[in-house]
């Protein structure tokens, strides 16, 4: 049976970017991360430490989002490594970033890049 825990939509600002207006305006950022986890355990205990706990995700991507980068990308590998470290738990999982309004040169809602394993 698989589990999942998921976070959605956690909203950020923050300055990524390669244009120097990214870097000093900043933008609106979403991320939703999605770790497979058994956590039948921690079910049948109603015991948290047992689990992956949402705030401790959520902990993790306002941290790593809050350090700017030239590229989402970056961002992501570094989420990902932490939750890595973070829980023995962890089989797999996927990370999205959304940059809204990207200044692309068009009428863009969203850019997104997925890293899963």
């Amino acid at each position: 049976m698989a589990h999942f825990v998921r976070v959605k939509n956690i909203r950020c600002y923050a300055y990524h970017g390669c244009l120097p207006e990214e870097t000093k305006i900043g933008g609106w950022y979403e991320v939703d991360v999605s770790l497979e986890t058994d956590f039948s355990e921690a079910a049948e205990k109603d015991a948290l430490e047992k689990t992956i706990d949402y705030v401790d995700v959520n902990r993790v991507v306002v941290a790593e989002m809050a350090q700017a980068s030239k590229l989402v990308e970056t961002v992501a590998e570094r989420i990902r490594l932490q939750l890595l470290r973070f829980s023995w738990q962890l089989k797999s999982g996927s990370i999205k970033i959304r940059k809204l309004s990207p200044p692309i040169g068009g009428d863009v809602d969203f850019v997104e890049i997925e890293v899963a394993w």
